[in-house]
């Protein structure tokens, strides 16, 4: 329980520095600050997998499996890649809904703080329930599998679906029968008083409609890293430092999505490999650094084909 305790006052440390120091004052978050940002939740990200390695070598936290330190690091990497690369598409949604409440640039990070707060409860909690149910029904690895072998397929054949609109969807219909919506927003403020009335402000239906987008992306993402481990301190924090640098890749990535259209193949290809992987998981075990390899792999392949596209394109 010490480890959990620190690790989670780390996260509750970071989190209030971020809000509390280092955008106390609303402010448009600029790509070179955004990439900074991003770079730093990388290299903290893998420097903590040298941690990971130093806590399973000395038994500081409960190891169900029986891993070994070099293969909890090699999971723990593995996972985070996942966590990460599922986290394109939900930047995409995030724009779009930016887009549609039309979000001023400087409180959309105020917006996307809240979340992830929201995000952080949620995933644990599912992490939780999905590590309970694999242990306790063998069978739920099929399922899972089948589950991640379905969404990439649907990924693939998904251009003919209608584009996501935030303003006719239930959520927002559902916020407007509990509150009264205003079209304006009030500074960086979730509620307003309109004629002695509280009304929810874009902020505060954007929020919502965030965290709602968040649990249905956490569906497919949750299953993908049970299938590279059942390890619920694993599991969890690869999860939360993804989630963690989820903000500054936001604004570092936002205007240049088109750049990585090819990135989403990558993608398809990460689920479909680890659904395979959970299928089949009773017969046959990948190694650890199979499944690290392959979704590197994966993830440079197709960040090279869209950067050299997009070169292209625009020589064009």
């Amino acid at each position: 329980m010490i480890v959990w305790i620190a690790f989670l006052s780390i996260i509750i440390i970071f989190l209030t520095l971020d809000l509390g120091v280092f955008n106390k004052n609303p402010h448009i978050i600029k790509p070179k600050e955004a990439g900074i940002w991003t770079a730093i939740w990388v290299i903290l990200s893998f420097i903590f997998s040298g941690i990971v390695h130093w806590i399973y070598s000395n038994g500081f936290v409960a190891n169900p499996t029986g891993i070994k330190p070099i293969v909890a690091t090699m999971k723990y990497i593995t996972g985070y890649l996942i966590e990460l690369s599922l986290s394109i598409d939900n930047i995409f949604i995030m724009a779009v809904i930016f887009a549609s409440f039309k979000i001023p640039q400087k409180y959309q990070h105020r917006v996307l703080f809240w979340g992830i707060l929201g995000a952080i409860i949620f995933r644990g909690l599912m992490i939780f329930f999905g590590v309970v149910l694999i242990n306790k029904f063998s069978w739920m690895t099929y399922l899972f599998g089948a589950f991640l072998i379905f969404t990439a397929f649907k990924m693939l054949f998904k251009k003919n679906e209608e584009e996501f609109e935030p303003k006719k969807s239930l959520v927002y219909r559902i916020i407007g029968k509990v509150i009264p919506i205003t079209s304006h927003t009030e500074k960086e403020h979730f509620f307003t008083k309109i004629d002695s009335i509280n009304h929810a402000t874009p902020l505060f239906v954007a929020l919502i409609v965030i965290e709602v987008m968040d649990m249905l992306f956490a569906i497919d993402s949750v299953p993908a890293i049970l299938a590279i481990t059942t390890d619920p301190f694993l599991v969890f924090s690869s999860n939360i430092f993804a989630i963690l640098g989820l903000r500054s890749m936001y604004f570092f990535l936002a205007n240049m999505l088109e750049k990585f259209s090819y990135l989403e193949f990558s993608l398809i290809a990460i689920l479909a490999f680890v659904g395979i992987k959970m299928i089949i998981v009773h017969y046959y075990k990948f190694p650890e650094w199979v499944s690290l390899g392959f979704i590197t792999i994966a993830l440079l392949i197709g960040i090279i084909v869209s950067v050299n596209k997009s070169k292209n394109t625009s020589q064009n």
